[in-house]
């Protein structure tokens, strides 16, 4: 099973192992991996707002209209700021890195 990386806000990196087709949020939540998710996936909030790796935000699929409108919301917002509830674990994406921001602002 393909694996990713978060890295909690103390600085603690956790692996977990990630089904594909899960998103980013689902497998946090798996995991009791800190992120809130307040809108559960429906783009309406920018509360699943992670930071991806550098060397991994190249190689994910561009973000829409809509989810770029919820990361204007997003606290912390970063270069690879991206919402955990749009991207969804493929093979190509197995060893993903994403830190979580300091904080989050529910703004829906």
């Amino acid at each position: 099973m393909p694996k990713m990386t978060f890295i909690e806000r103390d600085g603690t990196r956790r692996e977990v192992e990630a089904a594909l087709g899960l998103s980013v949020l689902e497998i946090a939540h798996r995991h009791g991996v800190d992120i809130e998710g307040a809108c559960e996936g429906s783009l309406a909030c920018s509360t699943c707002h992670v930071i991806v790796d550098a060397a991994w935000f190249p190689k994910l699929a561009e973000p829409t209209e809509d989810e770029e409108d919820m990361l204007d919301l997003a606290f912390d917002l970063q270069e690879t700021s991206r919402l955990g509830c749009q991207l969804i674990m493929t093979e190509a994406l197995d060893g993903l890195v994403v830190k979580l921001p300091a904080g989050s602002r529910n703004a829906g």
